[in-house]
């Protein structure tokens, strides 16, 4: 292992939540600089993305997994100034990105390298931190497992939110076309600026009539959905024939009930999956994907996370007021200004 001069102490600042509750719950503390060992890499943080997962573990209701920390965030951008005794991919002073089950939210984070990447040239760093949770997530769901193919109508719910604003980026890049809903003019009309072609705001009009006529009667042939609940019999009924409905969040709920005739007449396909929870091996498989798919665009500025707000990490409290609240895109813990 080697380490440089960066390494400023033994210990750091991080966030946790002692208690769960709203965005005051979260308190900064400090804890010892951890060290990287095997496959990992020490990650001086730059910038996290602030996530709805980490909306749903201060309030109590999204743990962390078996031997991960109880320090916030699943995403970084940084420098690295130490590896572990197995790594070999990236040297010391590398800019890499990536995915972490935990401690995200920290001045210093280990990362398994191969749920890293390294970070695209010319890109800046309160962009960068805003990539692994959501891409990872979309093109998981959308692209691995909802087989998305060009020229399909793929449907966003959440159109304006991290996750939709990736989403739409990416299946336009891959020539789908694309129907999203939001809940203001103003949410459907960045929407439609970032490449959608339809946008429905679901406050004002019945999405499965919006989209059937906007479709010609056709649907959706893939759904991308993160609210559950009652919009799943809404969902079966605005798919076509042989669509694939894929559940990535459950804003409305766990349950549901369903008219399991649509899905046996329509010939559809309804999963869902988490990302947080899967193996190292499994998040490499995203990362060398988006890493041949994506990065080429991130290079040359495209399909770039959209960022609504930066908040220093100090300001952590705000940042989830703000994460609470109606937003476009990524909130993101900037950490350059702390050290």
């Amino acid at each position: 292992m080697a380490i440089t001069k960066n390494t400023r102490s033994k210990t750091m600042k991080v966030v946790i939540a002692p208690e769960p509750g709203g965005p005051e719950a979260l308190q900064i503390v400090e804890m010892e600089t951890p060290t990287p060992s095997g496959r990992e890499v020490l990650v001086e943080v730059k910038a996290a993305g602030v996530n709805r997962p980490d909306v749903m573990q201060r309030m109590g209701g999204y743990p962390p997994p078996p031997g991960a920390s109880d320090v916030l965030g699943l995403e970084i951008a940084g420098e690295v100034i130490a590896v572990g005794s197995e790594a070999s991919r990236f040297a010391v002073g590398d800019r890499v990105f990536g995915l972490v089950a935990s401690g995200g939210y920290a001045e210093y984070a280990v990362i398994d390298e191969r749920n890293a990447l390294l970070a695209p040239a010319g890109v800046d760093w309160t962009a960068v931190g805003g990539i692994p949770e959501t891409y990872f997530t979309v093109w998981t769901n959308m692209i691995q497992r909802g087989q998305l193919t060009k020229g399909e109508w793929v449907l966003i719910h959440g159109g304006s939110s991290g996750i939709g604003t990736t989403a739409i980026q990416i299946a336009k890049a891959r020539g789908a076309r694309v129907a999203i809903t939001a809940g203001s003019a103003e949410k459907c009309q960045k929407c439609l600026d970032l490449g959608a072609d339809v946008a429905i705001n679901y406050k004002e009009e019945d999405f499965v009539e919006a989209l059937t006529k906007a479709t010609d009667g056709h649907g959706f042939d893939l759904c991308l959905d993160m609210v559950g609940g009652e919009y799943v019999n809404r969902n079966l009924a605005a798919a076509a024939p042989g669509g694939r409905l894929v559940q990535i969040a459950l804003q409305a709920g766990p349950e549901a009930t369903i008219n399991v005739w649509q899905i046996m007449a329509k010939k559809l396909w309804f999963t869902g999956s988490t990302l947080r929870a899967r193996s190292v091996e499994e998040k490499a498989e995203i990362a060398n994907e988006l890493e041949q798919e994506l990065m080429p665009l991130w290079e040359n500025g495209q399909c770039l996370p959209v960022i609504d707000s930066v908040y220093p990490f100090e300001e952590v409290v705000d940042a989830h007021r703000r994460m609470d609240a109606p937003h476009i895109g990524k909130v993101i813990l900037s950490f350059e200004g702390d050290r």
